[in-house]
């Protein structure tokens, strides 16, 4: 069978190889957490690349002394579900047999969360268990029940550690940063920030190259400006740029026009189920946001040019967009769109 050539760039999968892009800091902060057993929270939002930091990072460290445990809770809806998902996780990556299932029967939660420190013990190896999207434990029926019992028995164990990464900062934040929930202060607590501008360009213009084709800097800048740099969304943009540029020819603003618009189709029926469901309030608030009021909702003229309601009615706004993940408070009293492109959709669309 024909092998497919590989793309020169990578988005809505893991990212790895050429493909990945600078973390040189990040990747030795998490693989240095990983070698010596330091529990790990990271942030970031989506699209932003955490799970192929984190991946990257296991396939660095991942040894017979290092075992790794993957579990993506996104899919996860109550404590049976998640438990059945922890202890297979488990057992698959201290098998030989990956393909194996795990059967919690009439075990219980606590014997379950037990099972890795168990192991690790037994065979000799320390064991990182990774949980993606872990925020969403937050929504289980009795949540904060379950996080005390699993705080309870993670934080005894001496050859298990835990990296916790999630994309719902607000979430995130609450379970992690108030002294009134049962993980807060469990281990290193970072987030992850974007790629430089200056990298991602580098980055950009030498993709273009290595495949016969040529991109400007000052566009592939414009690339990194309209994603606002958020990884998946500058590797998919400049995919759709790459895609209209002949061989041995040069990207053009018409290019980048075209592939902004194919970004835009993409992303526009995951955008409009988002905000279908929104109050017509709500809807004004992001449309004024992506106008350009980051403060001063208050002001009786924001209140009346995009008829928000009262004063009351914005922080009732603020409050319910924030935990949609809508909105993000990046400094104080500034409100911005979690996602740029969503931003750009709701100006133009």
């Amino acid at each position: 069978m024909r092998k497919s050539k590989e793309a020169p760039f990578v988005f809505g999968v893991r990212v790895e190889g050429d493909s990945f892009t600078d973390r040189r800091e990040e990747t030795e902060r998490l693989k240095a957490n990983f070698t010596y057993g330091v529990n790990t929270i990271l942030i970031s939002p989506r699209r932003m690349g955490k799970t192929s930091l984190v991946d990257k990072v296991c396939s660095l460290v991942e040894s017979e002394d290092i075992r790794i445990a993957r579990i993506d809770a996104f899919g996860c809806r109550s404590e049976n579900d998640f438990i059945n998902a922890f202890a297979t996780a488990v057992v698959r990556a201290t098998s030989t047999d990956s393909s194996l299932e795990y059967n919690a029967g009439n075990n219980t939660t606590e014997e379950v969360l037990r099972l890795p420190e168990m192991i690790a013990r037994s065979k000799g190896c320390h064991i990182v268990v990774c949980i993606d999207e872990f925020q969403q434990i937050g929504d289980f029926p009795d949540s904060l029940t379950f996080q005390k019992k699993l705080r309870s028995v993670w934080q005894l164990q001496s050859h298990v550690s835990y990296c916790l990464y999630g994309s719902k900062k607000h979430m995130m934040e609450q379970m992690f940063q108030n002294a009134s929930y049962p993980f807060y202060r469990f281990g290193d607590f970072f987030y992850l920030n974007k790629i430089s501008e200056k990298d991602w360009v580098e980055y950009i213009c030498q993709r273009f190259e290595s495949t016969g084709k040529h991109i400007s800097e000052e566009l592939a800048r414009e690339i990194c400006q309209v994603t606002d740099r958020y990884s998946s969304y500058v590797q998919q943009l400049a995919w759709f740029v790459w895609l209209r540029v002949q061989d041995d020819s040069a990207a053009t603003e018409e290019d980048l026009k075209y592939g902004i618009d194919r970004l835009l189709d993409a992303c526009e029926p995951l955008f409009i189920q988002q905000t279908e469901d929104l109050s017509a309030y709500q809807m004004n608030f992001l449309h004024a946001i992506t106008n350009g009021v980051h403060t001063g909702f208050t002001q009786t003229a924001i209140l009346e040019t995009y008829r928000l309601g009262t004063a009351a009615n914005v922080t009732r706004l603020k409050k319910s967009l924030m935990v949609k993940d809508l909105i993000t408070i990046p400094a104080p009293k500034h409100l911005e769109m979690s996602d740029p492109i969503l931003a750009l959709w709701l100006k133009r669309r």
